[in-house]
This record gives structure tokens, sequence and C-alpha cells, in this order.
């Protein structure tokens, strides 16, 4: 394509937006609502993925040894424990530490004051890397010699699960259903301006000009839409985004809600506006110009 028809195909494109101003900024602002629900759903999803992540790792898998184990045989024990595939990591926690641990949970430190260690079991604190996968590695734990109990929180683990992939399919429908919306606002928008200029289309079709050359300045027309749309939704999503983060630190004195940075997120928000926002924008223009070029 020559470098003239470029620059043809640019202005038109651009003069479209201005053409049908009312229409483009409606279009935009829509869109960037659309854009902004979408991310914000997915951030507050992607946040609770991790808080359950969190919560997982604190689902630990109790391992017993067995007693006639000194504390030197006992930590052999967790070497084969690690060589598991699916362990995180495994800590030992002596027969001392236990009843340490166990005093300062009670409310009444004083009734336990004369217990002794050895009612305890040297122990390991096992954590997961999949707890998907938790019945199979306790399995695995249990044929270990040296073990004498494993205890383990399945329901917990299984609940996590459920509402991850609970989370996971109602924020597939509602950003699926989101994007379609911004697509037609998109094509609807570009329709409008392929009306006005239909009967342009239809001369520069019987003086022999390409669909190809006619289409492009409504691609672009699309393009810039979604473009703006794009990055509009980006700051704003920015900003709404740390706003939201100071509110909750505000008033979170507990630390019960913790929001991950939107620094360690930024990239993945800014590709996936902009990939959304070229496809809206140019999928959006090639659907509705499809029947202004059968004359």
């Amino acid at each position: 394509m020559k470098k003239n028809n470029i620059g043809y195909l640019l202005r038109e494109g651009v003069r479209g937006v201005f053409l049908h101003g009312f229409m483009s900024f409606a279009a935009i602002w829509v869109t960037v609502a659309c854009l902004l629900i979408m991310g914000t759903f997915g951030l507050v999803l992607y946040n609770l993925n991790e808080m359950i992540v969190d919560l997982e790792q604190e689902n630990e898998v109790l391992v017993y040894i067995d007693d006639s184990y000194s504390e030197a045989e006992a930590k052999s024990v967790g070497s084969q424990i690690n060589m598991i595939t699916n362990v995180h990591n495994a800590e030992f926690i002596s027969k001392e530490e236990a009843l340490e641990r166990f005093v300062e949970e009670q409310q009444d430190e004083d009734i336990f004051a004369g217990l002794e260690a050895s009612t305890f079991r040297d122990r390991f604190a096992v954590s997961m890397e999949d707890n998907s996968l938790m019945k199979q590695t306790c399995e695995e734990i249990r044929r270990i010699e040296g073990v004498a109990e494993v205890t383990a929180h399945y329901e917990i683990s299984e609940g996590f699960q459920n509402i991850q992939k609970i989370l996971n399919i109602a924020s597939a429908i509602i950003i699926t259903v989101l994007f379609v919306v911004s697509m037609l606002i998109i094509s609807n928008t570009v329709k409008l301006a392929m009306y006005d200029r239909k009967e342009e289309i239809a001369i520069m079709k019987m003086v022999g000009a390409t669909n190809g050359f006619i289409r492009w300045p409504f691609v672009v027309e699309g393009f810039i839409l979604g473009f703006a749309a794009s990055v509009l939704a980006f700051f704003l999503q920015w900003g709404l985004y740390n706003f939201l983060e100071i509110q909750i630190a505000s008033v979170d004195t507990l630390q019960l809600i913790s929001l991950v940075p939107f620094v360690e997120v930024i990239e993945l928000v800014a590709i996936c506006y902009a990939v959304v926002g070229f496809v809206v924008g140019v999928f959006g223009s090639l659907l509705s110009i499809r029947k202004f070029l059968k004359v």
C-alpha cells in the first residue's frame, strides 16, 4: 500500500471519529465503563485467588512421628516427606515446641503448667503445592516408615477449591458478556457512520475501489475508539485501585483484607486492556462493515 494511500486512510479514520463526535464520545465512555467493570471484577478475582492461596498454605497437614523414634530419627523422616512431589514444606515441631504451642493456645495456661513434653509426639507441619492433591499426598506420607498418623482437613481444602471454581465461572460469564456488549457498541457506532456514507461507498465501489480501500478507514476509526477507551480505562482503573487500597488500609486495622499492589499487576492489566481495546475496536468495525460492501 502506497504512503499517500496510508495517509488518506488514516485521515479518513480520524475524520470519522470527529464527524460523529457525540456517538464517538458515547461509544468511548460506554466502552470505558465496560472495561472498568471487567477490570475491577478481574482484579477482585485475582486478589481473592491470592487470599485463598495464602489461606490454603495455612491449611497445614500434621504428620505425627512414631513415639519410639528419637528426635534425630524423627527429623530424618522429614527429608523423605520433602521428597514427595506435592509437598511445599515440612516444618519439624519437637515435643517441647508442641507443648509450648498447646499451652499458649489455652485460655488458662496454669491448668497445663505441669504437663510434660513426653505427652506429645514429634511432628511435621506440612504445606502443599496443590491442595487439590491433598488426599493423594497424605496417602504417600502415610506409607513412609516412622509416620504414625496424618491429620488433614480435607473439607477446608475442598471448600477453597469450590469457591475458586464458582469465582472462575462467574467471572468468565460476566467478562464475556461485557466484552460482547463493548464490541456491539463500537460496531453500532461505526455502522451509523456507514449509513451516512453508504452512497459514497456505493460510488467508490462502482468506480473500482477495492473492499480493502473502503474498509480500512472504518477499521482505523474503530481502532481509535477502542484504543482511546482502553487508555482511559487503564488510568482510571489505576487510580480507582489505589484509592480503594488506601481506603481499605485505613479501615482494616486488623489487616484481614490485603490487596496485591497495583505495580505487581500493572503489566497484566495494561496488556489485557490493550488487547481488548484492539479487538473490540477493530473487529467491531469489521463486523459492521460487511453488509455495506455488498453493493
